[in-house]
């Protein structure tokens, strides 16, 4: 088990990388520190909010399948989409302030 969990953190680590190295939209890299931060920051984010999001969608799932059988499939279907949509990692532009972080669906996704 400790070789999963410690496997896990190193690709969240790795994977950040990557992004929180990348310049920002206005052209001007951030200081070395705050891109270890927000990195850093990612990854441990994202270690700790992804269990609450992944809950939450499983038990989305099993309200549609209660939803299913009062409502129908349409109403079902809105349930586990709102449960399941949304943010599932958090970046470093989360970290930053720059993205907003989205527990429940996505408000910008077209429906």
């Amino acid at each position: 088990m400790r070789q999963i969990v410690a496997l896990g953190i190193a690709m969240l680590l790795i994977g950040y990388s990557s992004q929180s190295w990348a310049a920002s939209e206005s052209g001007r890299p951030h200081s070395t520190l705050r891109q270890v931060g927000t990195g850093l920051g990612s990854a441990i984010g994202t270690f700790v909010y992804f269990p609450f999001k992944a809950t939450f969608c499983i038990l989305g799932g099993l309200a549609s399948g209660v939803t299913l059988v009062a409502a129908g499939s349409e109403q079902a279907g809105r349930v586990v989409d709102t449960a399941c949509r949304g943010s599932w990692t958090i970046t470093p532009a989360n970290v930053a302030g720059e993205e907003p972080v989205y527990f429940v669906g996505n408000p910008h996704a077209q429906q």
